[in-house]
């Protein structure tokens, strides 16, 4: 089969590998329909993820179709189409029983998927603890719309809801990618009072107004002027800061308001400065880390429902034997590309 593998740092490449075999009776063997690229797997290719296993498939956001299930899994069986979870996770451990499933402690537990064990740019793709790892689509819901649904979707749900964000609030996203979109779908959801999204392009500025027409926008130049005068409290409720560019840390406790919740979903090439001095009596609440996506179910009955459409964010369509191109395009953000769908 093909598949996209992690050769050495700022080297990716196109390889013939053998299909996976169950070796778990946990596991499950997906044929893989869809597949996208993250920015995530970028920071595997320039070594900005020290974990990362050279000689893994990459990959982490897919769809498919379950070829052959494990002895113990009961609730997906061949046939059947699924989401495929970003996150690996035991369902037993401590931290998977609180629903802190990034956090699993088996060893193949958390983001593994295309970091520590073989990913899904690929024809096939082997998935352990398939029972909590993959999510049955509804007939209603086309590959395209569920597309995100294990990863970026996941995300932005997860980000709405450890916020705390109220009916009424003011919210702030800082970022307009991929993963700032899949936040704004979902903090929509909670029916602030004010969504305001921050971002530096007029293009991406026009998606967020076009997936949520309450959404206003403005660029990072402007923001925090922006949402001191027009914040009734000086500032933010909630700042979800999903942007991870050089000075958006900072942009996103400055817009807070006092006592304000910060949601840092953004992953960084650099550790950054809590300058603790200078924020001393705004008293803000930091909410951090990566992703408990344990949540699909829920995210596909929304997408069922009518009530998330991520279709927008798919703007290129590659085919997998020119995934190097795809790369190129979205890396580099050409040709107006928000995400690329890649079809094995």
């Amino acid at each position: 089969m093909l598949a996209y593998v992690y050769k050495d740092k700022e080297r990716f490449a196109l390889e013939e590998r053998e299909r996976p075999v169950i070796t778990d009776p946990k596991d499950a063997i997906v044929r893989i329909t869809l597949a996208s690229i993250c920015t995530s797997d970028l920071h595997i290719r320039h070594g900005f993820v020290p974990r990362a296993v050279k000689g893994i498939t990459v990959g982490h956001e897919a769809v498919g179709v379950v070829e052959k299930v494990g002895a113990e899994v009961s609730n997906v069986k061949p046939g059947d189409r699924v989401a495929i979870n970003v996150e690996t996770f035991c369902g037993e451990c401590f931290f998977c029983k609180r629903g802190y499933v990034n956090n699993c402690t088996d060893k193949n537990g958390g983001w593994a998927l295309g970091c520590r064990i073989d990913g899904l740019q690929a024809e096939y793709a082997k998935v352990p603890f398939a029972n909590t790892g993959l999510t049955k689509i509804p007939d209603n819901v086309s590959d395209e719309e569920a597309l995100f649904v294990g990863d970026i979707l996941a995300t932005g749900y997860w980000a709405a809801d450890i916020s705390g964000i109220e009916k009424g609030d003011a919210a702030l996203i800082i970022g307009a990618g991929p993963t700032g979109i899949c936040t704004l779908l979902s903090v929509a959801l909670k029916e602030p009072g004010r969504i305001i999204v921050c971002e530096k392009e007029e293009s991406r500025r026009q998606l967020a107004k076009r997936v949520c027409p309450a959404a206003e926008t403005v660029s990072p130049e402007e923001v925090e002027s922006y949402i001191k005068t027009t914040c009734e409290r000086g500032g933010a409720d909630v700042v979800f800061e999903v942007a991870g560019a050089e000075n958006t840390f900072e942009l996103a406790w400055k817009c807070a308001r006092p006592n304000a919740t910060v949601v840092v979903v953004a992953m960084y090439d650099k550790p950054q400065i809590l300058p603790l001095p200078d924020m001393y009596g705004k008293n803000l609440t930091f909410r951090t880390g990566g992703v408990d996506g344990c949540k699909c179910a829920e995210i596909l009955s929304l997408i069922s429902a009518g009530k998330i459409d991520a279709i927008p964010l798919i703007t290129h369509t590659f085919a997998l034997k020119d995934i190097e191109k795809a790369y190129d395009v979205f890396e580099n953000r050409k040709d107006g590309v928000i995400k690329v769908a890649i079809k094995p």
